[in-house]
């Protein structure tokens, strides 16, 4: 006799099921987390929601079920990446430090965060390619983004008032000078290193660096460079 076929859900897709409704945000950010590596890997166009749905053992139908279509999902990366250097700036409790040591503690925070989070600096550099138009669509980050400049702003101000800095610094241009120099130590590491050997990406290259950027940085703002 005949047995009826066995309708049930595959074994080895329990566990998901489980999983995405015991801990949806648990699904939801290993779903961002596997997207941010593909999406820097790979760019926008060339990811796939199918190799990011096999990377999380959920399905394509539950990565577009949070985010809803491969665009949104890839918003939802840069929106999270840009958090996660927000979040570590607010950490610094840069409120209790004298300007000088504030602002030689952001250049070092954002040196560090950069060098150790490569992923994010190639997401920033597909974005440039498409011409910033996924940011320009998301007004909530580029709020978010303004508080950096707010926390410049506040430093320059304070050693304003004591004295330290010039009258004439922009917050802004000095924000730039940190990314740019904390940006290019790793969106240009393989061509530098190629054209002028890998001495400056060891830990004591990279040290040097650091102390360089927190260095320059400084003697930009000062009054008196040489005091």
């Amino acid at each position: 006799m005949n047995q009826p076929p066995d309708r049930r859900t595959p074994l080895e897709d329990q566990p998901k099921s489980r999983r995405w409704k015991q801990n949806p945000e648990a699904v939801r950010a290993d779903i961002l987390r596997v997207a941010q590596e593909e999406f820097a890997r790979n760019g926008l166009s060339r990811t796939r929601i199918e190799d990011i749905a096999d990377r999380t053992k959920t399905s394509k139908r539950m990565v577009f079920y949070y985010f809803g279509d491969k665009e949104s999902l890839y918003k939802a990366v840069l929106e999270a990446a840009y958090a996660e250097v927000r979040a570590g700036e607010a950490e610094l409790d840069l409120e209790d430090l004298p300007p000088d040591q504030a602002l030689r503690r952001l250049v070092e925070f954002t040196f560090d965060h950069h060098r150790a989070n490569p992923d994010f600096i190639r997401l920033v550099m597909v974005e440039n390619i498409h011409g910033g138009s996924h940011m320009s669509q998301m007004e909530q980050l580029a709020q978010q983004n303004l508080a950096a400049i707010r926390v410049l702003e506040r430093i320059c101000e304070a050693g304003r008032e004591a004295g330290l800095f010039r009258e004439d610094i922009s917050a802004l241009a000095l924000h730039w000078r940190i990314s740019a120099m904390s940006f290019f130590n790793v969106s240009n590491r393989a061509t530098f290193a190629l054209n002028f050997g890998d001495s400056l990406f060891d830990e004591k290259g990279q040290a040097l660096l650091r102390e360089e950027a927190a260095r320059s940085i400084l003697l930009s703002v000062l009054k008196d460079p040489t005091g």
